[in-house]
């Protein structure tokens, strides 16, 4: 296993001063940020671009990938989380776009993984939801095979506000809907799973390994807090809005024990990245950097 961070929280910080920054402080690999290159607002810890695919050539893509192993770092995937099955055909058009030509970038730069979303019309259940993914996915898997690359879907389901409930914008959470995945696209769509997730959801760490763990092509590592206050006022039926609060690892419900024992025991040896969303640990640089560090020693005696 390599312990890493996704790259999403420096926003302004150029990847190679992110590298420099990672490498001094023991972490092997890196999930590199690779939203559109544009400006206005973003959805929080999403808008990050440390590099520009659009622009980016063969060539350019390897001297990328030299100059982080210089460093004593790997590439585990590139990383962009949009929503490809966005009801409205123009956006999802203009998503699916780019994730093209992230997984280009990815091919170029000889990384074989790109880390994404399923997708999800929140107004929609997840049987029509899953009808737009028959239709909207075999194109873009496609693509991806004929440039070496492999998708990963994050297990979120994408519900935070009120604009995603009642059903997310991201439907691939469930045991439910992952066996469907890896029964018409095995081997080639595969898991970034990330344990935060399963907290607010009461589905079972362990099970949950048990179960998909030989699917998954990358792993997250974020914590999660339910605000039992929170989950009073509001009840289940919020779906977690006003309660699932993320956290750093260790500061959260996740057993993390257990969460490592699962993963050796089904084989898993590929990336840990931590992904930070901790509200207690943003705000500066220097507060993002001190949120990564406590994980680290968290994770850091897991990880060998």
């Amino acid at each position: 296993m390599k312990l890493g961070l996704l790259t999403a929280p420096f926003p302004e910080m150029p990847l190679g001063e992110v590298a420099d920054w990672a490498s001094s402080e023991g972490f092997e690999s890196l999930e590199i940020a690779c939203w559109p290159v544009s400006a206005g607002p973003a959805r929080r810890y999403a808008g990050t671009s440390h590099i520009d695919v659009a622009a980016i050539s063969v060539g350019q893509g390897r001297e990328i990938v030299g100059q982080l192993a210089a460093k004593g770092l790997t590439v585990s995937a590139l990383g962009y989380y949009p929503n490809p099955l966005h009801p409205d055909a123009g956006h999802r058009e203009t998503v699916l776009d780019h994730l093209r030509k992230v997984i280009a970038a990815a091919g170029a730069m000889g990384v074989g993984l790109v880390n994404t979303f399923c997708g999800g019309d929140a107004a929609q259940d997840v049987d029509a939801n899953w009808k737009q993914a028959e239709k909207v996915w075999p194109d873009v898997i496609a693509y991806a095979r004929d440039h070496g690359v492999r998708l990963a879907f994050e297990n979120c389901p994408m519900i935070f506000s009120r604009d995603e409930w009642p059903g997310g914008h991201n439907i691939a959470y469930s045991p439910e809907v992952w066996r469907r995945i890896l029964d018409v696209w095995k081997g080639e769509v595969g898991m970034n799973f990330d344990p935060s997730h399963l907290v607010w959801q009461m589905i079972d760490q362990g099970r949950f390994i048990r179960e998909f763990g030989a699917h998954m092509f990358h792993v997250h590592a974020k914590d999660l807090m339910i605000d039992r206050d929170g989950l009073y006022e509001r009840g289940i039926m919020s779906a977690g809005m006003g309660w699932q609060i993320p956290r750093m690892p260790g500061l959260g419900e996740v057993d993390w024990s257990g969460f490592f024992s699962g993963l050796y025991r089904a084989g898993y040896d590929g990336p840990v990245i931590i992904e930070h969303e901790d509200r207690r640990f943003e705000g500066t640089d220097e507060a993002v950097k001190r949120g990564f560090l406590l994980a680290r020693d968290v994770l850091r005696p897991f990880v060998k």
